[in-house]
């Protein structure tokens, strides 16, 4: 693989035994707060919710780091669909007539 990219072989094993970086520490961190979160919340809180709590408990960050980490991690909310009624049967308006019998 490394002859195809055009790459040293140490330079590869030099780059998958490398640590993390300090932003993906602190995001590792996040997304475990950002779960708890959402779990409290019967998985019904979605991106600004869940990032409105966060900074209540004092955990600043912002709408759109926490939108990235849901969505690169598959966490979704929950959306109920609201009941709409379609007919409207208490009317005194004339009903038409059956043509068809």
């Amino acid at each position: 693989m490394c002859e195809v990219l055009e790459l040293s072989g140490s330079g590869y094993y030099d780059w998958v035994n490398r640590p993390g970086s300090e932003k993906e520490k602190e995001d590792k961190k996040l997304l475990k707060e950002i779960k708890r979160v959402h779990k409290e919340s019967h998985e019904t809180y979605g991106v600004r919710r869940v990032t409105a709590q966060l900074n209540k408990e004092g955990i600043f960050c912002g709408k759109t780091r926490v939108g990235r980490l849901m969505r690169e991690n598959n966490i979704y909310c929950k959306t109920r669909k609201k009941y709409k009624a379609t007919t409207n049967s208490k009317h005194d308006y004339p009903i038409a007539p059956n043509l068809l019998e």
